[in-house]
Parts: C-alpha cells; structure tokens; sequence
C-alpha cells in the first residue's frame, strides 16, 4: 500500500464545479416542460411532457426536499466516503470499490440503449439543476452529477451488494496488511427479520372484489421520500424512490404495484483460490493449470484533518472475481453481480407495466439481485417472485459455504429463467405474504413447496412476522384498505408465544419458593404470565418483554449460526426448550434491577420509554431526552411485529429512540380508479423548517394514514405550491 499526499486544503472543500451556458440554457428550456405541484403533505406530483422531462423534475424535487440524502448515496456508491468522513471509512470504501467498478459503470453508459442514455442525462442534469439554482447548498462532496452514476446502483435497494459473507473487516484483514492473516470467524447472522412486509390480497377475498397491494418497506428513517412521476408517454407512477434514483422502487401505476422484500436468494458466491507466488508473478490453480492473478491499482483519497492523502492498493482478482479475503491462509473470491444495464432497465420498465403479463416480461430481464416482489394489478391477479436474478449451480455443493475455486465443477451455468425462480401466482388462499421469510409458506396451504427448488434458491428461514403476517390474512374474508391496514399494524408479538412460557416454566419450577431470586422476580413473572403479547403504549409487559428479550438475542443468534440457517422460529424455540432456567431468569433480573435503576421503577409502561423523535435532519439522528417526543406504541419486528419500530437507547439517553422500521407505508385497491392511503415517516422534507419535517410524525406513531392523491383533479384540489423547477 502507497501513501500519497495530494494537496492542502483551506478549507477542506473541493471548489464548485462551474456549469457552462449551453448547459444551463438547455436546463432552463428543459424546465418549462416539468410542472412540480406540492401537495398539502408536501409530496411532490411532477408532470413532464416527456419521460426524460418527469425524471429531470423528479431528481430536481428530490434535492428540494433532502439533497444531502441524494448526495450521501453516491459519495457511497462511488466508494469516496472517506473524503467525507475520513480513515474510518476507508476499508468500506475500498469494499465498495473492488465490486463496483467505475470504470464498467461508464462503459455501460457508453453502450446504453438511446431512450436509458436519454434519461440518465435528464437524471444528472435534474441535480445539476438544482445547484446552479441553489448557490447557497455547500456538497459534501459533488459539485457535478455525471449521468453513469445512476449505473453505480441499479435495483433500488439499500445497501444492494452481494458478496456472501464477506464484510469491509474481511478486506481490511488482507489488504491492510498483506503479510496478515486472521483465524475465520463466522459473521454475526445478518438479521433479516427487520425487513419488510409486503401483502397482496385477491378479489375473492375483498369486499370490493378487487386486488388489494400493502406496501411496508422496513429502512432506516427519512431513507426514502414519497413522489408521484407522470409524464405524456404513458408513465404515472407513485410510491416510495430512493434518494437519488430516477424511478419509484416501492409503489404502483394505475394498472399495477409492485413492493419489494429482501431475501437470502443465493446470488453470490465466495470461492477458496489456491495462489502462489508474489508481486507481479501470482498465479492460481485452476482445472490443472496456473493462470495468472490479475491486479489493479485502486486509489482511495482520505481526509485527514484539512488533508486529503492518497492510498493505494494493489489488489488481486481471478476469473472469478476480487479476491476479497484470506481465512486460515486461504484467499476467498467473490462472484457477484451488483450493478447492471439490464437492473436499471427492469426498475424503469417495471414502472410502466400494464399488468402481470407486462411484469413477467420485465422480470424476464432478470436484472433484480436483491430483492423479492410482492404484485397486484387491476384485473384481480396477484403474484409473488422469491428473487429474480438466479445463477444456475451443480446442487451437489453447498453454495452457502466457500466452494473450491480450482475446478470447473463449481462455475455457474448460466441464469435461471424467472419462470425457474420460486414463484407463485394467484394462490386458491386468496393471499399472499412475503416478510423476509421462507417463500414456502408464502400463501399457506397454496405454497410453492420446498422440494421443486434447489437450496440455493431460497435459503430463507422462517420468522414470527411471517408467521402473524399469514394469521391475520387467512382470517379475513372481506378486506377493505382500512381492513389491510388494521392488518398490517396488528400489535401481536408472536415471538413471545414461545419465550414467555418457557420463562414461566423456569420461574415456577426452576427456583426455590424461598430464594431471593424467586422472591424480586414473582411481580414481574405475573405481569408477563398475564399479558396477551400485544404491545401498546401503556403495557408494562411490552417493556420487560422487550428489554428482556433483548438480553437473549445473542444467544438465539448463536443457534443461526451454528444450524448454518436463518430461521428465526425454529433457533427461538430451539433456545427456549433448551436454556436451563438461569438463562432465562437471570436475565430478566437484570432488566428489573436496570430499569430500577434508570426509572425508579420497573413498571414502566412501553411508551413511556419507547419514543419517536425528530429534531434535526443529520445523516446519523442525535436523540435528547430533555426535547419533544412522542410515544410509540409498536414494538421491532424481530419478536414478530408486523408494523416494525426498531428502537434503543442512544449515548446520553435513558429513553428508547426509534431509528428503522415503517418508512412509507401505502394500501392500494385496483379498479377501475385507483384507491390508496398512505403515511411517511415524520414528513417528506428534510428542511426542520418547514412543516412538512413533521405533519406526519404524531400520525405515524399512531397509524393514522392520509389519503394519496392520485388524480391530477385531486392534487390541483389539495395544491400547496404549482412551479417549474429553477422558479
């Protein structure tokens, strides 16, 4: 590794990047073509003549309502983080750099079909827009949006890179130190059970006898704005887009809605490289023979204090793929696929499909590598895909685990169609639930079964929001949008059904009547033996049980990852038969005893201490017990609650603070109109000033949602603000 000092700055802040006068005339020109209405939740409906004229405008009120947000996610994707925030970003930006590749970004850009390179350069010139007309807004980082950057980052979701389980530590442990080699140990289970929630519900079991969509994407707050994009060449979308991206991610047309969950559908691999040699003279083995490792120089400037310094890294690939670890002196390759011309066509396309005959064909693309779809349209049908981008293995390898990189017997075969892929469409159940759970129990009895797929294709285990999700679905036979939000927000905590019990069992069979254990625990044991594990602002039960639980977590986790799974159902009650009373007594003593000690009392009910706040619009929220907040009554979904608030405590705070959970949430009906509600985290501005940062947030805590505004005759009824970009 080589160290570079490139220049001084006074301040650290590269200078803006000036705009020439046939670009801004030709963004003044392009402008007059969009119409931005603000509705009187602030969200914008933007209407372009053209589709290139909608994503212009669409890219324009997104940096309106939150540009530090739209920058933050390509100072991200284009791995330079730590220009921004220094050495401690380094190895993810070096993570991000060896399977992102700029350069291929830009080759992609170069072959790109017209109409894509068309609205790739309205996307930039959109932003680009925005900050010749706002002088006063000081980047982080860019100063000029290029139309490639789009193609860094081509699904939609958060976070989108595939690479097994190798993590930034992994990378920092081999090109840190090239002479380093570390013991391999297995990473943390990567908990799915936070995700999202995505219902369908078929005519035959609503009271309007049309197809019902509920939209419940679990992020990290204020991740994703609320927009409405329709232009004169058929597009007319709204739903949820994510900072930055030019199409609605989560969301519906008029004829159609699509919402997406992740899940564990096997679409990279790590392979064990047998290399030798040094410099520029390594090779590996491979089907008998040595061939040469490739290497690449990647440069990653870092701030330090008012500098910024150069480091550069000589990194190694095969056939494969990077070489992005070394466990137990072996050197691990990764195959993925995490950005692609065909990903970014499918998000686009997707947007305008006309029904599930037009969705199959944009699934075809299979361009999708992270996600899962949750579908609904307007003539009745729904449908479920469990992923969409599919490589094709020999079945006989674990794909879970690192394969042997030095035979043929382990390269991929090409993709499965997505026909291939776990899918079902318009069960007999009348349902369909997808909440980063197993797709085997995705419609109940009307499942696809787990014997017709391979492993790899749907590694996913089960978890207790699946589990609700498929309980308040089968029940109701006459859904309405108010119905399937009333559904989505149950309070249940099904995870209790298992953990309470068996803590009980410990209590009153496990310790002495006369021990002092027995004795400061016999009021809260009553509390939770009483409670109908539902959470609400008032439950004193929903506190201990949460605090309690959470005491128990890692050890849960343990179970993951010695099954070498992600079922989240069967690791709990594997742990609640198992754990010897102790385990699960001396952890609620600790509760009690913390909770004493903070609050005076244990009886403290859940929303005292389980708050919603906003008081500024920082990229990592500070939290204040001492400043306004608002009780919530909802609880995180890993213990199976279905409207997700993940919530905890923060440095200087007592109080808990939700910081991942619900974010846009929307129910659609499909008819001949359109019918939807919806409700955003806080509000759809980042601006503390404005009102929108918070005419959501008291409704959000209660699942109050407001009505969408669809009809341009509705938005002009309910206009706060009509303008062109630039006015």
């Amino acid at each position: 590794m080589k160290y570079l000092l490139l220049f001084f700055l006074l301040p650290l802040q590269i200078f803006a990047q000036s705009f020439s006068q046939s670009e801004i005339k030709r963004w003044k020109q392009q402008a007059q073509g969009v119409t931005i209405i603000r509705d009187n939740w602030g969200i914008p409906h933007i209407y372009g003549k053209t589709d290139a004229d909608a994503v212009f405008g669409l890219l324009y009120a997104q940096c309106e309502d939150d540009f530090k947000r739209v920058e933050a996610n390509y100072i991200e994707k284009l791995g330079r983080k730590a220009e921004v925030a220094g050495e401690s970003e380094l190895y993810n930006d070096l993570y991000v750099r060896l399977v992102i590749d700029s350069a291929e970004a830009v080759a992609d850009y170069n072959k790109a079909p017209q109409g894509l390179k068309t609205l790739l350069q309205a996307y930039a010139d959109g932003i680009n827009y925005y900050l010749y007309t706002h002088p006063d807004v000081k980047p982080a980082l860019l100063t000029r949006f290029k139309p490639w950057y789009q193609l860094l980052w081509t699904d939609g979701s958060i976070g989108a890179i595939s690479t097994g389980d190798i993590t930034a530590e992994d990378v920092k442990n081999l090109y840190g130190n090239t002479n380093a080699t570390v013991a391999y140990r297995p990473k943390e289970f990567e908990d799915n059970s936070s995700g999202s929630n995505g219902f369908a519900i078929a005519p035959s079991k609503t009271e309007s006898g049309n197809a019902i969509l509920y939209i419940n994407p679990h992020v990290t707050f204020y991740f994703r704005p609320e927009v409405h994009v329709v232009s004169e060449q058929g597009l007319n979308a709204y739903g949820a887009v994510t900072w930055g991206q030019f199409f609605v991610y989560q969301g519906f047309n008029e004829y159609c809605g699509w919402m997406h969950t992740s899940a564990n559908v096997d679409v990279a691999d790590m392979y064990a490289e047998k290399m030798s040699g040094s410099g520029t003279n390594m090779t590996y083995e491979y089907n008998n023979e040595k061939r040469a490792v490739k290497q690449k120089q990647i440069t990653i400037k870092v701030k330090q204090g008012n500098e910024l310094i150069s480091k550069t890294f000589t990194t190694y690939s095969t056939h494969h793929g990077p070489v992005m670890a070394k466990r137990n002196g072996q050197y691990i390759s990764v195959r993925s696929s995490n950005r692609m011309i065909n990903g970014l066509l499918q998000s686009w396309q997707r947007t305008k499909a006309k029904g599930l005959d037009d969705y199959k064909k944009v699934m075809a693309l299979r361009g999708n590598t992270s996600n899962s779809t949750v579908f609904a349209d307007s003539k009745g049908n729904i449908a479920y895909w469990h992923g969409n981008y599919v490589p094709k293995r020999d079945t006989k390898f674990n794909w879970g685990k690192v394969v042997d990189g030095t035979t043929p017997a382990t390269e991929w075969q090409g993709l499965h169609d997505a026909e291939e892929a776990v899918h079902v469409y318009n069960p007999s159940t009348g349902w369909i639930q997808n909440c980063n759970s197993t797709p085997y129990t995705v419609s109940g009895e009307a499942s696809p079964k787990k014997k017709d797929y391979p492993v790899y294709m749907a590694p996913d285990g089960e978890n207790f929001r699946g589990i609700n999700a498929a309980r308040v679905l089968s029940k109701e036979n006459k859904f309405t949008i108010d119905k399937t939000i009333a559904a989505g927000y149950d309070t249940y905590l099904s995870a209790f059904e298992v953990l309470i019990p068996a803590l009980v069992k410990a209590y009153e069979t496990g310790v002495q009547p006369g021990d002092s254990l027995h004795r400061s625990l016999a009021a809260p044991i009553a509390v939770l033996k009483n409670w109908n594990y539902h959470s609400s602002n008032h439950s004193i039960a929903t506190t201990l049980a949460v605090e309690w639980a959470q005491r128990l977590n890692a050890s849960i986790r343990r179970i993951y990852i010695e099954d070498g799974d992600d079922d989240q159902v069967t690791a709990t009650k594997r742990f609640a038969a198992t754990a010897i009373p102790l385990q699960l007594l001396a952890p609620l003593n600790e509760t009690v005893k913390q909770l004493k000690q903070q609050f005076g009392t244990w009886e403290i009910p859940w929303g005292d201490i389980n708050r919603y706040q906003r008081v500024s619009n920082d990229l990592v929220q500070k939290y204040d017990d001492s400043k306004i907040s608002y009780p919530v009554p909802f609880a995180s979904a890993l213990w199976g609650m279905l409207p997700s608030y993940n919530s905890r405590t923060f440095t200087g705070t007592k109080k808990r603070y939700g910081f991942h959970g619900n974010s846009f949430v929307c129910a659609v009906e499909f008819g001949d109109k359109i019918k939807a509600k919806s409700l955003l985290a806080g509000g759809n501005s980042g601006d503390p000033n404005s009102k929108h940062f918070t005419d959501q947030l008291e409704m959000y805590t209660k699942g109050q949602f407001k009505e969408v505004l669809f009809y341009k005759e509705d938005v002009l009824k309910h206009a706060e603000r009509t303008y062109h970009p630039g006015e």
